[in-house]
């Protein structure tokens, strides 16, 4: 066991290899930025929320063919709007707490069937779950449907920077598709019992969150969605060593420019506060997409500045007890997803040979 541990403490500190990251990175960048800074000239920083989790449909097929890309971006895209449209319903009818666990871990189980059955990079429903959480977490100031066209129209403009470097010449590829295997016989057992650990992580993790009196259960349930996307145990058990460390790290960058002490950056901004923090959060989810394939945890470094900025935004708090509640939620997250991985295994699935 102390073997193990040491091998995933000695990942903490290697690379993975390189894959013109810079130019995914810069995608979701822009992705991100054109919407998140067309609020903020409307004077609308606090619904930049909705922004974001629609532009985040950026993060996937990055490294496919434009035209692979473009289907694998709209299935993502039906991730992501679920989870903002439940989130915003969640929000608008005033349906928190239990509410929010039971729904969240539901959906997550459907979540996971869905990723599966298409093959989503990067895994799992985790992105549509947070989004879930974070919408239903924030007080929706406009209509209903005003909030999910803000994320919607960011979606679009996502998957059309997208799609956009096809238009120098690239021809379609007649016939192609994305790589997804039908859920029939062991694989259809093995994608129920995924989506069991979904609902079972989530439920639990929720469950802690709202008996302890948490603000913010659903960071709890989305921390604990990530080892679940791991491919099997080892793996598991290293994204969520890199969602704690990373978010640690992460935290620190928060504290840096929420806190009121002499350094902080927005004591230099007097009143341009909404304006530096949606400047932060496009420059951080820049850095997210930037290591996400290489390294999960310095990944997670940027990720966690853009959760929380974003969400202050939306929803100005105490920053001590929002960076209190990340840090702690993180944690609980993270032990019941890994807790979930080694109590409830899943049958193997073995590959079929080439016909």
């Amino acid at each position: 066991m102390a073997h193990v541990l040491r091998r995933h403490l000695r990942d903490l500190h290697s690379l993975g290899p390189a894959n013109n990251d810079h130019l995914s990175a810069l995608r979701v960048a822009v992705s991100v930025a054109v919407p998140s800074l067309a609020l903020l000239v409307f004077g609308r920083p606090d619904l930049i929320i909705y922004a974001v989790f629609g532009a985040l449909t950026g993060m996937y097929g990055r490294s496919e063919p434009h035209q692979l890309r473009l289907t694998h971006q709209a299935q993502a895209a039906l991730v992501l709007l679920s989870g903002v449209g439940v989130g915003i319903f969640l929000s608008v009818n005033h349906l928190h707490s239990w509410w929010l666990v039971g729904v969240e871990a539901v959906l997550a189980g459907i979540g996971s069937v869905f990723s599966d059955r298409v093959n989503l990079k990067p895994n799992g429903p985790f992105f549509g779950i947070l989004a879930l959480g974070a919408c239903a977490s924030v007080t929706t100031s406009i209509p209903w449907f005003a909030a999910l066209l803000i994320a919607a129209a960011s979606a679009a403009f996502s998957i059309a920077v997208g799609f956009g470097g096809w238009v120098r010449g690239r021809k379609w590829q007649p016939g192609a598709v994305r790589a997804a295997a039908p859920l029939s016989g062991v694989r259809r057992q093995a994608a129920v019992i995924h989506a069991a650990r979904y609902v079972l992580a989530v439920g639990t993790a929720g469950s802690i969150g709202v008996l302890s009196g948490s603000g913010h259960p659903h960071w709890a349930m989305a921390a604990a969605a990530v080892p679940l996307a791991g491919a099997d145990l080892p793996s598991s058990v290293h994204r969520g060593l890199h969602r704690m460390v990373g978010t640690f790290l992460g935290l620190v960058l928060v504290a840096v420019v929420l806190l009121p002490v002499p350094w902080a950056p927005l004591t230099f901004f007097p009143g341009a506060e909404a304006a530096v923090l949606a400047l932060l959060v496009i420059i951080f989810q820049f850095t997210t997409e930037l290591f996400m394939t290489r390294h999960y945890g310095l990944a997670m470094v940027s990720f966690t500045p853009v959760i929380l900025l974003m969400t202050q935004l939306a929803a100005p708090a105490d920053p001590y007890v929002l960076i209190t509640e990340r840090a702690v939620e993180t944690v609980v997250g993270a032990v019941v997803g890994i807790l979930v991985i080694v109590l409830v295994r899943r049958r193997a699935v073995r590959r079929q040979p080439p016909s």
